[in-house]
């Protein structure tokens, strides 16, 4: 019976330190792209040797104050190598139920934003972008956006490094610790 329990916590301490062992990266994020809020290609292999940081966002979420942060990172990051990328989604809640014209604006005139952003695209399930559906293939589950304001962070590799949940600022300790890691 003890032989079965040490078995049983060994598989499962594994399946939780797995998830990124298999990755296999047969393709890089510098293979996806994207277009940007004026219908222009937006293609990620223009970021090679940076770290890109993609955000999903939403316009009416009560993350959205983050618009702050992200800009804030961009600003002191941006000629050390670091992309910020703003993915608007429309899947949780129907909070960014706008056009790209309306995404544009409401992020330049209430947040000053300058970094990217793509057009409004699916974050998860079978018809998520297919940087998203790459992510869950490399990194598991923590790349899966759980709800809008998640952080995938990739590295100058074109791996993932790190992914965060909505609840982590990107102004906080662990996301910049993360990101200064990325830059080495």
């Amino acid at each position: 019976m003890l032989d079965k329990i040490k078995y049983f916590l060994i598989i499962l301490i594994m399946s939780l330190f797995s998830q990124n062992i298999s990755a296999n990266y047969e393709k890089l994020a510098y293979d996806f792209n994207f277009n940007d809020l004026d219908g222009s290609p937006l293609n990620l292999s223009e970021y090679k040797n940076k770290v890109i940081v993609v955000v999903n966002v939403a316009s009416q979420c009560g993350f959205t104050s983050q618009y702050e942060d992200m800009q804030e990172v961009w600003e002191k990051y941006q000629e050390k190598g670091v992309v910020m990328l703003g993915v608007p989604s429309n899947d949780f809640g129907n909070q960014e139920p706008g056009d790209s014209a309306d995404i544009k604006n409401f992020c330049e005139a209430k947040f000053g934003i300058t970094f990217p952003m793509t057009e409004k695209v699916s974050v998860k399930g079978e018809n998520a972008h297919p940087f998203f559906k790459w992510a869950q293939a490399n990194h598991g589950k923590s790349a899966i956006p759980k709800w809008n304001f998640h952080k995938i962070i990739v590295g100058k590799d074109g791996k993932i490094n790190d992914t965060f949940t909505s609840i982590t600022k990107p102004t906080s300790n662990k996301f910049i610790i993360s990101i200064e890691k990325a830059l080495k």
